[in-house]
């Protein structure tokens, strides 16, 4: 196996290009009756790990990306500089209303019991959540809606952040600085948003907002993708256009 292994000069781990079976078959050539679970366990003793995919390549990149993220970086170092208020902003994903199995685990005598597969006629209802970042405070709300994720529902989302959060932890503040994906309900080219935006929460609330939006395939650089361990409030809406 010299020439079919590769490994990593930092961690140790090592890997081949060989599959178990043909790894067997070659044992047994040489008098060794193995079959291929046992292997696997071999290798793995040998400090052999499976390869697994990556997501490294990137789409391809548009002229103007690194002008785009020095324009976001000067917003967020002027308003930063002021005392306004930043948020990120993301529709999260769709998840099933129901008896189904979900990531997470609790103390308890016996396993909590779900359906064994997930299917839509099974659910009662879809939950559409949307979530927003506060920066500044280190805070993030999660809006869950029950309908339709539209420019209507991504903003009625901002205001309802406004309203609970905003216009309190930032009583003095008239500007707010909205960092989003470049698609989606809160998308660059979706003039719904736009015009929702300056209605529901510009105009209605007399508050100036900047929207920064992160170039195309960019999306993991948006902080509220990123950001972990943040301190969240929830509530739940029908109110989806």
């Amino acid at each position: 196996m010299e020439q079919d292994t590769a490994g990593d000069p930092m961690t140790g781990l090592k890997w081949t290009r060989r599959t178990t079976e043909k790894i067997a078959n070659e044992l047994r050539s040489c008098g060794i009756d193995v079959c291929a679970n046992t292997v696997a366990k071999l290798l793995k003793g040998l400090q052999f790990r499976l390869r697994v995919n990556h997501k490294k390549l990137a789409g391809r990149s548009q002229p103007d990306r690194d002008a785009q993220f020095a324009y976001i970086a000067a917003q967020r170092e002027a308003f930063a500089r002021q005392g306004l208020p930043i948020i990120s902003i993301d529709s999260k994903k769709r998840e099933l209303v129901g008896n189904f199995k979900n990531h997470g685990a609790t103390w308890s005598r016996r396993p909590t019991l779900v359906n064994d597969h997930d299917f839509r006629s099974d659910a009662d209802g879809i939950a559409l959540p949307y979530g927003v970042y506060d920066l500044t405070a280190n805070h993030g709300s999660v809006f869950v809606g029950t309908s339709h994720d539209t420019p209507a529902f991504a903003v009625d989302n901002l205001v309802r952040w406004w309203n609970y959060r905003g216009r309190h932890h930032y009583k003095d503040a008239t500007d707010l600085l909205v960092l989003a994906d470049g698609g989606g309900s809160n998308g660059a080219r979706t003039r719904a948003w736009k015009h929702t935006l300056q209605e529901r929460l510009c105009d209605r609330h007399g508050i100036t907002v900047t929207v920064c939006h992160y170039p195309t395939g960019a999306s993991k650089w948006n902080p509220i993708v990123i950001s972990t361990g943040i301190p969240g409030v929830y509530e739940v809406t029908d109110k989806a256009a």
